[in-house]
C-alpha cells in the first residue's frame, strides 16, 4: 500500500511552536527536534502496524481503521482516538486524556515524501519523512 515502507524524518515545519502549545518544556523540545524518528509502516487491509524508533524510544503500534485506541506520545502525554482513511489520507482524531483537548494528525504521501501534519489548539506543524 502507499504508506508501506521505512520512513525517516527529513525536516519539520513549526514543530517547536506545536510542542510548546502541547505544553512540552524547552529542554524536551530541543531534544525532540533531533529525535531521528523513523517509522516502519505496514498495512494489511484495515490493519496498520507502525514501528516507531527514535533517539528516545522504540515502540510498535497496531491499529485498525475506525477503532479507538490509547497511545502515549514520546513525552508521556496519553491520547485516545482512531485513524480513518479518507482517499489517500490517514486522518487521526485524538483527545488528550489529561485535559480533553483534541489533537488531529494527518498522514499523506506527497510525491516521494510522507507528510505528517499535526494540529493542536490552532497550531499546525509538519514533519516530512523520506523513504529509505
Amino acid at each position: 500500500m502507499a504508506f508501506d515502507g521505512t520512513w525517516k524524518v527529513d525536516r519539520s515545519e513549526n514543530y517547536d511552536k506545536f510542542m510548546e502549545k502541547m505544553g512540552i518544556n524547552m529542554v524536551k523540545r530541543k531534544l525532540a527536534a533531533h529525535d531521528n524518528l523513523k517509522l516502519i509502516i505496514t498495512q494489511e487491509g484495515n490493519k496498520f502496524t507502525v514501528k516507531e524508533s527514535s533517539t528516545f524510544r522504540s515502540i510498535e503500534i497496531v491499529f485498525e481503521l475506525g477503532v479507538a485506541f490509547t497511545y502515549s506520545l514520546a513525552d508521556g502525554t496519553e491520547v485516545n482516538g482512531a485513524w480513518t482513511l479518507e482517499g489517500n489520507k490517514l486522518i487521526g482524531i485524538f483527545k488528550r486524556l489529561d485535559n480533553g483537548n483534541e489533537l488531529n494528525t494527518t498522514r499523506e504521501i506527497s510525491g516521494s515524501e510522507l507528510v505528517q501534519t499535526y494540529v493542536y489548539e490552532g497550531v499546525e506543524a509538519k514533519r516530512i519523512f523520506k523513504k529509505e
